[in-house]
Order: structure tokens, then sequence, then C-alpha cells
């Protein structure tokens, strides 16, 4: 009971003092660098938790198949989730240029040395040897660069160092020839061609679906992201997060990373989770989606649904 009341008076005398320190962070040009630091700490808070022991009954040793698209470094080299989950999932990566696909290969049982669009195709990748991360099969643009905060002493880090041609085929196609039907969990990010990737989807419909999206595009010829919105919102999903990457001019990030899951709100959405609970339930929990997960716990009747009310969600605290 003390403590408690105790807490309450903690956050009370918080409050009151906010205002002014908040003066203090601004005269001292701080104010962003702090609300950033704790939008940070906010957005990976549940990370607080260990979901591990729930996420291995769930599966009852399944692994969750997991489509990489875009996979240099490794899955989930940006530690976008804690990297203690990364035994639950059977990572298949998508590596197509040839060096940085034979180190994927030396650790991983599926590796795609093709890139991933709509149809099968032969496509052009630029390679930028000085940040080989942002190469794309679209041109870097410098008139864009201005709304990345990207210095202009740094340009020649976008400087495009080798064009070379690829061999591509649609998600669809390249899951089949691995011989696998069905994918729980999507990654994209192309620096660009998240649009084409998704175009070529087939009838995958994964549980979870994290992509890059350019608001404004550093690169030339993007499509608009509203029309990445557009095509996940007519394969039936619906965005529950997203975080910032990078610098930015705008108040709004220039790139971020979405999550997608199936609308839940309507039948067919809703019958795709629910045939897949223990799986979604895994992914939900793993992306730190707890409160969101009660929702829809509750509303499909979820044989876990106690065991995960337990749990409090600290991005909301």
């Amino acid at each position: 009971m003390l403590k408690k009341i105790l807490f309450k008076l903690s956050r009370s005398i918080v409050k009151l003092l906010l205002p002014c320190f908040s003066l203090l962070l601004i005269k001292l040009k701080v104010s962003k660098r702090i609300i950033n630091y704790l939008s940070d700490k906010n957005f990976t808070a549940n990370n607080y938790y260990n979901f591990s022991d729930i996420i291995k009954k769930n599966l009852n040793n399944e692994k969750i198949l997991a489509l990489d698209v875009g996979a240099q470094g490794g899955f989930n080299s940006d530690t976008f989730f804690p990297d203690r989950y990364n035994n639950f999932f059977e990572p298949i990566l998508v590596e197509p240029i040839k060096n940085e696909a034979k180190k994927l290969m030396a650790k991983n049982k599926y590796v795609i040395e093709k890139g991933i669009w709509s149809k099968k195709t032969k496509k052009n990748i630029y390679i930028l040897g000085n940040r080989l991360g942002s190469s794309s099969m679209y041109q870097p643009d410098p008139s864009c660069f201005d709304s990345h905060g990207i210095k202009k002493k740094d340009y020649k880090n976008y400087e495009i160092t080798e064009t070379i041609q690829i061999d591509c085929d649609s998600l669809d196609t390249s899951l089949k020839n691995l011989e696998i039907d069905k994918l729980d969990y999507l990654k994209v990010d192309t620096q660009g061609a998240e649009l084409e990737v998704l175009r070529g989807i087939g009838t995958f419909r994964p549980l979870l679906i994290k992509i890059e999206a350019h608001i404004f595009s550093m690169y030339k010829e993007v499509p608009s992201w509203i029309e990445l919105l557009n095509c996940l919102h007519e394969l039936n999903y619906i965005a529950i997060d997203w975080k910032g990457i990078g610098s930015h001019a705008s108040r709004i990030p220039a790139e971020m990373d979405i999550i997608f899951i199936p609308n839940f709100k309507n039948k067919e959405g809703k019958n795709l989770i629910s045939v897949n609970e223990n799986k979604f339930v895994s992914l939900m929990l793993i992306f730190g989606q707890i409160n969101l997960l009660k929702m829809i716990s509750n509303t499909c009747k979820f044989r876990s649904t106690s065991e995960i009310n337990n749990f409090e969600d600290r991005f909301f605290n």
C-alpha cells in the first residue's frame, strides 16, 4: 500500500516539474535528442520481458518460417527484436550479391541467390561500394539527399561503384521452388523495391510483415509509399506499428519500418489468425505487441488468453 502511494506521489511531482525541466532542455538545445532517446527506449520497453518459455510451449518444436528479402548481414541483423528469439525461426534469406550470399550460405540452410521482383526478369543492381547496405535496383538521387540529412561531404558514400545484372523471380515462385507452401513472417528491406516484392506474393499470406517504406525516397523513380500501403490494404493487412529510420529534414521520418498483420476486423483476416494461433501469438510477443495481442486474443477467444493477460504493456507507461 505504501509503495503505491509513494509511486503515485513521485509521478505527481514529476508532472509538476516537467514543464520547467522541458524549458531548460529547450534552452540547452538537447530536448529533441532526449525525446529521441526516450522514444527509442519506449519502443523497446517490452524487451524487459523474456517470452521464450511461452513461445517454446506454443510452437512445440515447430519453427516460424521467415523470408528475409534484403538479408545482408544475416537474419534480424538490425536486432529489431531481441536476438534471444532468433532460434525460434527458420529463416530463408534472399541475397543476390554473390559475395554476400556466400557469407550467408555458410551459416544458413536456405539462401536464395536471386533478386525478388514481381515477375521473372533481369534487373540491374547499383552497387554502392562505400555503403553496400544502400545498394539498390534504383539509382541514388542526389537531389533528395537533403531530405535524409545527408551532408555534402558524405555524398561520395552514395556513388555507384559497380552495376551488376541479376536474375529475379517472384516471391511466390522462389518459395515454391524450395517446396515451401506457407510463410509465417516476411521482412522486406530492398531500398525502394518493396512494392515489386509484394506484387509477386501470390497466395502467400504471412502472419506478420515488417517492411521498409520510403516517405521521401533517396532513389530515382521509386513508387510512392502510398502505393505500398494500398497494396498491403488490398492484401487485407493493416499497419500496427512503425519506427523511423535515420536522419530526416522533415518532422516525419524519410524512411520507416512498418509492421503489418492480417486485418483482424474482417472474417478473412480473423480466420487466418485463428487457424495459426500459436505462431501468431508467438510473433506478437516477439515484436512486443502486448496490448493489441490481448485485444485480438479476447476477440478470437485464444486458448492462451489468460496467460497473455498477465502481462502489462510497458510501451504505454
